[in-house]
């Protein structure tokens, strides 16, 4: 991708941020207009699998994209819980463009709420507790799963703790 077309997508996510949009899907999107598309996978045990407590939930990255386009955004406007650190501000919240989508984001504590990246997840539930320390973001959906964000890598996203699955971490 050439320069002027990276520096489009980049005025372009900074302008849906500042709308409070995000691209539609299971996606990390980044301030430099990169895209990293997600996906939502449970995983049964064989022998259990009417189970929720034989579940495990991950987050696995299918692709990146430095090109790429959307017909459809989301509102990111519900914002349910903020936090800051070190000149940093996590956001969690909810969409109800298509249901009850989760949502948060990285940006710096500045006027303008600079983006660093934004993850949407269209299968989580939304994001009603965010907590960021120096290494990573942590958010808890309204169904007790926490996914930890780590701040500089956040497609490493992990689910470390779910309510469906008592004393387990993944």
């Amino acid at each position: 991708m050439n320069d002027s077309a990276t520096t489009a997508m980049a005025r372009l996510v900074r302008r849906r941020w500042r709308d409070r949009e995000a691209p539609d899907g299971d996606l990390i999107v980044f301030a430099d207009g990169s895209l990293t598309v997600m996906d939502l996978l449970c995983m049964q045990r064989p022998d259990r699998p009417d189970d929720p407590q034989a579940e495990s939930w991950h987050w696995a990255e299918v692709l990146r994209a430095t090109q790429w386009s959307t017909d459809s955004w989301v509102e990111v406007g519900s914002v349910l819980a903020t936090q800051t650190h070190d000149g940093s501000r996590a956001w969690a919240g909810e969409s109800a463009s298509h249901g009850s989508i989760g949502w948060v984001a990285l940006t710096r504590d500045d006027d303008e709420s600079t983006l660093q990246w934004l993850a949407v997840s269209a299968r989580s539930n939304p994001f009603h507790e965010v907590s960021l320390d120096r290494t990573a973001l942590t958010a808890r959906s309204t169904s007790g799963r926490v996914w930890a964000f780590p701040r500089h890598a956040p497609q490493k996203v992990r689910i470390t703790d779910d309510p469906a699955c008592p004393g387990r971490r993944h």
